[in-house]
């Protein structure tokens, strides 16, 4: 066994250089979670805001122009601001160095200013409504209308997106590096923890998508200003060239939302199933080919913008093609489960029941919108709406949650509430499928999307009040969540380095790892989820131990 010293450095006393200042990847990662989590308070209130109005048409609990700027700022926060940081910032910054073997990112202080960049970022687009004057122009900022919109609101948008997008390349580069370079010895490729080939497969995503995005609301910002005419008609300009570009990066964003959350899912199922998981290659390949394809499906968005019907028949094909690498993901995390010996804490609940059943109802039923005939009757009903948030909230959102449980006593040194945390489960369940099923049943009747108000028919009615009432149960399970990851803070029983069993690199280090994650380097000579195998159990490996995959 190969081992390498390591020296140990004292730990900043004073709060602005232990946090402040910090360069390690454990605190920033810890830092990213909190400011995502305080954001998504406010994305969330938006949220209730308007579904309250949608629940009792023709009153006015919003005038119409503040329920175009609140869903506008629901739409960003929840995306730019929560999901993709919480994912690609907060559990790729703790945990790829340490699941690599690595002491912290390649570069620790390009790793710290991808975080501040966030942070101002997040900012900017927050300080919108301290000064009045939110965006109202939806979270994809469609001109022509995006380039009439008055006031400073949608040029904060776009200087937010810019710092937010720079946050993230940055953050890309550094995982990408990370990866390539820093891993243990013998941590080959193919032994690397799935969470990481995630991390890797979403890093080249946002290096290759967010110049597209930044084209696109860079040359809006010019036509608002300086008078170009890039997205006018009347010049000679485009608005189908600004939808090119934002979904080129918008749509493969999905996947960066989705495929972290799915090597989530790959690490928590095999540690409570007790197996194996089972086509280990196959799901780390999946990410490859879902990222791969990611990049060819962003005109399924644009069916009824104007293209030719024939020019839709190839993304047609590609967006169908794409649900097989999920699906194969699917199958082999069912497979892992079957005959496992499976222990029922609220990670895998969250994982197995809440992840896979409720994307795959998103999945399904994108089905019907990746198809031209079908898509050209749904475009813009609530069908998306619900076929949209049952991927990146019913599935993205159950991953995040059961990571966060997942890895609480490691990155904390305390256990959470495990009654609680399955009370928790089941709430956030019944309260996703009664606000998002509805709306597929709502758009299958008609009902258009960004609308203020609709046809007072019973059934419209009833399917609005069901998806508000839905909303609040998710609001009351998002508390529980809050309130236990608070409380146990100081009321959870102490964690031992490993209490899940797991096989792991970060489990083999205390909880909460040592500055630097490892006083030796360790060796890795086998994959990651050898449950059930004699002497395989974690930590470091020895030589003459036999691979098995």
């Amino acid at each position: 066994m190969a081992t390498a010293a390591v020296a140990g450095t004292v730990r900043p006393k004073s709060f602005w250089r232990d946090w402040v200042l910090t360069v390690d990847h454990k605190k920033i990662g810890i830092m990213y979670a909190v400011t995502g989590l305080f954001f998504l308070i406010f994305g969330g209130l938006a949220a209730l805001a308007i579904r309250t109005q949608l629940a009792m048409p023709g009153a006015e609990v919003l005038k119409p122009d503040s329920f175009n700027q609140f869903f506008t700022m629901h739409g960003t926060i929840m995306i730019f601001l929560f999901v993709i940081p919480m994912l690609a910032g907060a559990f790729a910054n703790y945990l790829v160095p340490i699941m690599v073997g690595a002491q912290d990112m390649a570069f620790p202080r390009m790793n710290a200013l991808s975080y501040w960049l966030y942070l101002l970022g997040g900012i900017g687009l927050m300080i919108s409504p301290l000064l009045g004057a939110m965006p109202d122009v939806g979270w994809t900022a469609y001109p022509p209308y995006s380039i009439e919109s008055k006031g400073i609101g949608l040029d904060l948008w776009v200087t937010g997106v810019h710092i937010l997008g720079l946050s993230s390349i940055l953050g890309a580069i550094n995982t990408i590096v990370t990866i390539f370079n820093m891993r243990a010895p013998g941590m080959t490729l193919n032994r690397m923890p799935l969470f990481v080939w995630a991390m890797l497969v979403t890093s080249f995503i946002q290096l290759f998508g967010v110049p597209a995005l930044a084209g696109a609301v860079t040359t809006l910002l010019f036509d608002r200003h300086l008078g170009t005419v890039f997205y006018s008609v009347a010049a000679g300009g485009d608005p189908m060239l600004y939808q090119h570009l934002f979904w080129f990066y918008s749509h493969p964003a999905v996947y960066v939302m989705v495929i972290p959350a799915m090597g989530i899912v790959s690490e928590i199922i095999p540690v409570f199933s007790r197996k194996p998981i089972f086509g280990y290659h196959a799901i780390a390949y999946s990410s490859v080919t879902i990222g791969l394809l990611g990049f060819l499906v962003w005109a399924h968005h644009m069916f009824v913008a104007g293209m030719q019907v024939e020019a839709g028949i190839p993304f047609m094909v590609t967006s169908l093609i794409i649900a097989v690498p999920t699906a194969i993901k699917i199958f082999n995390w069912l497979s892992t489960l079957w005959k496992g010996s499976i222990q029922f804490t609220t990670p895998l609940l969250f994982s197995a029941f809440g992840f896979i059943f409720l994307f795959a109802i998103g999945g399904l039923s994108g089905l019907f919108l990746a198809a031209v005939p079908i898509d050209i009757h749904l475009h813009d009903t609530y069908f998306v709406v619900g076929h949209f948030h049952y991927v990146v909230f019913g599935g993205t959102m159950m991953a995040i949650i059961a990571g966060l449980f997942y890895w609480y006593p490691k990155a904390t040194g305390r256990m959470y509430n495990e009654k609680l945390g399955i009370w928790t489960f089941w709430i956030y369940f019944f309260g996703t499928n009664l606000t998002f099923f509805p709306m597929f049943l709502a758009g299958y009747l008609g009902m258009q999307r960004r609308v203020y108000d609709y046809i007072h028919t019973p059934e419209m009615f009833l399917w609005n009040k069901l998806a508000t009432a839905g909303s609040f149960i998710i609001g009351f399970a998002t508390i529980l969540v809050f309130y236990n990851i608070l409380v146990s803070l100081w009321k959870g029983a102490k964690a031992e380095a490993n209490p899940w069993g797991a096989q792991t690199l970060e489990w083999t280090v205390s909880s909460p790892p040592p500055e630097h994650n490892f006083h030796e380097i360790p060796v890795v000579t086998a994959y990651p989820y050898n449950f059930g195998v004699s002497g395989k159990d974690h930590k470091r490996f020895s030589d003459d131990d036999a691979v098995r995959v």
